[in-house]
Parts: structure tokens; sequence; C-alpha cells
């Protein structure tokens, strides 16, 4: 085994007594080749047995010959920590003899490892990644790439830890230097040997920047026992949470072993590890797909529909929304888990939007499908506007996550077209009201209206009306054609509220006014692009 080295033998030794297997034995011996990990199982393990063998004979040959001075690189690498278990001519002091590391291989090579509890060894079997592909297929999913992912069960860094301090306590006896970060990482080296085997069963590559994302969630039935001492030494490290069931997760044993000297570990927990009495076991096999994002505009066309399910008090006031007469049509072809939807802004359930309509987006969650072409989608706009009188769609496309801030930028500087039909109660003549078109920038007050003030915080808003214009209908009824800032509530501009919105057309006529119908003319946001019908 070319890539290990003489002073690689103490540790190799070590290892195997104690029931290591070989990828962790690599590991730990610091070697990086990736295609040294995916060679089976059964020839690592008599590769190890012939380097021990070879080491062993090569070093009685050379303690033949004691006469020969001191090797000048021994003297310069040994640390003066370990002086004293050097021999006077710079020898490694007697280890077990590899007939002694033959029987531990033998002994160590149906068991599970000490080290990775089996996962370098039963779960890198063609068997396993076969059913991780099967998994994966009969998901259904789209992807032209993967991510792999894997959780481990929190014990294994205790384990690796009591590992690393046994070996480290055998290099420096010695002399020998050991630095914990040059150990190639579990995740690491079983990342190394699954990647190519789930790349030729799915014909696909592996890739991190891959949005599919295949991961594997192992468990151990000993994780609680093992972990126990740690919550004793370092309590304030494990905290009970309401989504977890055990309070020993990963990051709550890192963050002890950190803190516990290492002392007090070496009291609590063998170095090198025993032998584990279970093997493994692959919890969750586990498949997502980033969202994918749909964009477009919107058309309302009824004074009787939400924008979002109106729901009060966990009862249902109206059959539908906006929202789930677009999202239904979209979840159905993209298949996905779940949905967010998002829009610039937001109309009452009695307001209509006109004109070229309302920009929203729909981040869809873990969709099955991900692909649709310029013509797919456009057949999908068309069954959302057939299905329904009282929306419709317009522009519908993919779009990225980013694109969406598009939609948010600057929401107050933005403007808004509106039209309100307004009554009085005293009579009006067109005299009364032509004075309304030539007010230019009105600023208003706006205290937070009484009708949300269940949902947003009490607040004075500052808001304009940009313009307006009049259209006189009758004595008590005219229409009021607006541009105003974004975020100005017009209802309570048209009545007043109490006096919570100062001014409004109530006080600007000295009569009292209020508003019976109210339409969106337009939502000057530029986004997302137009599409050529």
């Amino acid at each position: 085994m070319s890539s290990l080295t003489e002073k690689d033998r103490p540790i190799v030794q070590l290892l195997l007594s104690t029931g290591t297997c070989p990828r962790c034995i690599l590991r730990f011996c610091c070697v990086g080749s990736q295609m040294l990990y995916r060679h089976p199982h059964k020839d690592l393990m008599k590769d190890l047995q012939e380097f021990l063998k070879n080491s062993q004979e090569e070093e009685e040959t050379i303690c033949l010959d004691v006469a020969d001075p001191p090797c000048k690189r021994m003297r310069l690498e040994h640390r003066e920590e370990g002086a004293d278990d050097l021999n006077h001519n710079g020898a490694i002091p007697q280890l077990p003899s590899a007939d002694d590391g033959n029987a531990a291989t033998e002994s160590s090579a149906g068991k599970v490892c000490n080290v990775c509890l089996g996962i370098l060894q039963e779960f890198c079997e063609a068997d396993f990644v076969k059913k991780v592909c099967q998994k994966i297929n009969s998901a259904d999913y789209q992807f032209t790439s993967f991510v792999f992912s894997v959780s481990l069960p929190p014990q294994l860094s205790v384990r690796e830890r009591a590992a690393w301090l046994g070996v480290k306590q055998q290099m420096r006896n010695l002399g020998l230097p050991l630095a914990k970060d040059d150990i190639v990482q579990l995740k690491e080296a079983y990342k190394w040997i699954i990647h190519p085997q789930l790349s030729e069963e799915l014909g696909v590559p592996a890739d991190g920047k891959s949005l599919f994302e295949v991961s594997v969630v192992f468990a151990h039935p000993e994780t609680d026992e093992e972990c126990h001492f740690l919550a004793t030494a370092c309590p304030d490290c494990f905290k009970p949470a309401k989504n977890k069931q055990s309070v020993f997760t990963r990051m709550a044993v890192i963050k002890a072993l950190e803190k516990i000297k290492e002392e007090d570990f070496l009291k609590h927990f063998p170095c090198p590890p025993s032998s584990p009495k279970n093997l493994c076991d692959a919890l969750e096999i586990q498949c997502n797909n980033g969202a994918v994002f749909v964009a477009g505009r919107y058309n309302k066309y009824s004074r009787n529909l939400p924008q979002t399910p109106w729901i009060i008090d966990g009862e249902r006031k109206l059959e539908s929304s906006v929202e789930e007469l677009i999202s239904e049509h979209l979840m159905a072809e993209f298949k996905a888990d779940s949905f967010n939807f998002s829009s610039s802004g937001r109309e009452d359930v009695d307001v209509r939007t006109l004109g070229n309509g309302r920009p929203f987006a729909i981040e869809l969650v873990n969709p099955r499908r991900i692909h649709f072409t310029a013509d797919e989608m456009k057949r999908l706009q068309q069954a959302i506007n057939d299905s329904s009188d009282k929306i419709q769609v317009r522009d519908l496309q993919l779009v990225t996550r980013s694109a969406i801030g598009r939609m948010k930028e600057g929401e107050e500087e933005k403007t808004k077209t509106y039209s309100a039909l307004i009554w009085t109660d005293k009579a009006i003549q067109r005299e009364d009201i032509a004075f309304l078109d030539d007010i230019k920038e009105l600023k208003l007050d706006q205290k937070t209206p009484l009708r949300v003030l269940h949902r947003r915080p009490l607040a004075v808003r500052c808001r304009f009306i940009h313009t307006m214009k009049s259209e006189y209908i009758d004595e008590h009824h005219f229409r009021l054609h607006l541009k105003t800032q974004a975020g100005t509530y017009i209802k309570e501009f048209v009545h007043g509220d109490f006096g919570r919105t100062k001014p409004n057309i109530g006080s600007l006529l000295n009569r009292t006014a209020d508003i019976l119908e109210l339409d969106v003319e337009s939502v000057d946001v530029d986004w997302p692009p137009t599409l050529a019908d």
C-alpha cells in the first residue's frame, strides 16, 4: 500500500487491534487518495495485512545492524516529549508483531467498525447504493445532477475523538507528531466512495451546486448511552428542544467535546473506543429538489374574492382565493409539496384589480418536475384562465429567486392608480368637486386603519396623493381617479376613518363621504417582463 509509510505502522497496528475498519485506518493515517478508499473492503484489509508484514520484516533487518549510527531524519522528527520512548539508535520501540496484527485482522474482519459504526463498511457496498437509487427513481424527480448529503449519529464524533486520543498517545510515545486537522473526515471519505457509484447508477454527475439533493440519515441505538457522560460533564450544552427527540444532537455533542477536558474524557470513554454492539441503521433516504419560482401578473374581476384564503378563528369565510385559483394548477403540474405566494401589495376582498394586473410570484417547494418550455408555460397559463372567470393571469414565466426581489424593491416609492365610486350625504354639483383636479402631491397622515389594527402595528404613516381627477355622476355620486404612493389606504382617504386619516375627501368637501366601489387600475412595477402573446 504505497500511500502508507513506516510512521503509519503503529497507527495501523493499534487501530486494527481494537476493531477499526480499513477505511477508517486510512483516514487516521491521513491518506488523501480518493481511489484508495474505493477499493473493496476485503482488498483493503489484505493490503493492510501485507503492509504490516513487510514493515515487520524490514524492521527486523534494520535492527540486526545495531552498530549503525542513529538516523538523522529520525532525530529531527522525534519530539522532546517522546525522547525517552526511543532507544539509543532511534529505532521504534517494540510493538505487537505482524503475527499479532494478522490475528487482529482476522478477528475484526467481520465486526462492526469501532469508529464509523459500519458506515464505511456495509453502507459503501453496491447493495446499499442500489437501494438508494431505487428510492430516488421511485420518487419520480426531474434532475440533471445531484448533491449528496449524509447525517451521522452524534456519537461518531465521540468515537472519533476517542480513536484520535488513542492514536495521539501512541504517536506521542514514539515521538512523532499528529495533528487532528490532518485526519480525513468521515463524511468526506464516505462521499469519495459513494459519489462515483451513485453517478454510475443514476447516469448523472455529482455536483456540489446541484439543486437536487439526495440525503441519507443514519441513526444508532446506542447514541444516548454513549453520549450520556457528556451531559454530566457539560450540562449547559444539552438543552431540550421541542422538535428534537433527543438532547444529544450533533451540534450539542460537538460543543461538549470542545469544552470537556482531555483527562475527563479519558476517564469516561475508552481510547481507542470499544467495539459497538450494533451496526448503524439507515433511518431515512430522502430526496429534495430546490424550489422553482413562477411569476406573472393577475387580474381580479370579482368583488367577493380575497387574495389569500380568508379564515377567521379557524372558520373559512369564502370558498376560494386568488392564491388558490393560481397555485392549484401550478402545484399539479410541477408536482410540488407546497407553495409560498407573494405579490406587489394586495387588494381587499371587494376590490377588483384591472389594467395590466398585479405582479405576483409563487415559490414551489420540492417540485418533482422542473423543466418547462415557453409553450408549456403558455398552456399552463391558459389552463388557469379557463378554470375561472374571477381571475386571469398573464406573463406567466419561470424566474430565479433573486429576480423576485425586484418585485419588492422600493415598494413605497412605487405608484398605483385607482378608480373610486364615492357617495356624499349632501347634494353636489360639478363645480363642488372640480377643485380636486387641481390638487397635486397632497400629503396625508394616516393612522393605522381600525379594520387592519388587529394585524398591523399602530403607527401614523405619511403618504402622498400625487394626482386626482373627478368624474361627476349625479347629486350624490362621483368617480375619482387617483394616482397615489403605494401603501396608501384609499378607503380611509375617502371616508376619513373617524378622523384617523387627515385630510380626507369628506373634510375637503366639508360633508360626509363614503366609498361604494374601488378598482385598482394599475400597479406601476416593471416586473415581471412582458411576454409576447
